[in-house]
């Protein structure tokens, strides 16, 4: 079974839940910003998608420039910071069995769901 991170109100997000809906796979969405993942999760999904967890935060964001841009955090404040501020998550996040990817672009849900 598939899992999507998804934030409905993100066009990069929709595009890739409407990949993993036309895939005809079975799959779960998990609306991140109703129902927060914990520290372990998002550990958990950092390591699936081989990746640091600066990788995964949307420096972009009003949230970030605000209170974090410059400053040095270790890995495991990331974490602690994208659980108490989910918006600073990228998405959509697509898992399959132990692996994981960001679908920017969406080409990578295809490989994923391949």
């Amino acid at each position: 079974m598939l899992t999507i991170y998804h934030n409905p109100r993100c066009k990069k997000s929709r595009e890739g839940f409407e990949l993993v809906k036309e895939s005809g796979q079975d799959f779960e969405v998990r609306e991140y910003l109703k129902e927060p993942v914990t520290e372990e999760e998002l550990s958990e999904l950092l390591e699936q998608l081989g990746m640091a967890p600066i990788e995964l935060v949307r420096t972009d964001e009003k949230i970030w420039k605000e209170n974090y841009k410059g400053k040095d955090l270790s890995d495991d404040e990331l974490v602690r910071v994208m659980v108490q501020h989910p918006k600073l998550i990228q998405r959509p996040i697509v898992v399959k069995e132990n692996k994981a990817v960001v679908g920017r672009p969406a080409t990578k849900i295809s490989d994923l769901l391949g």
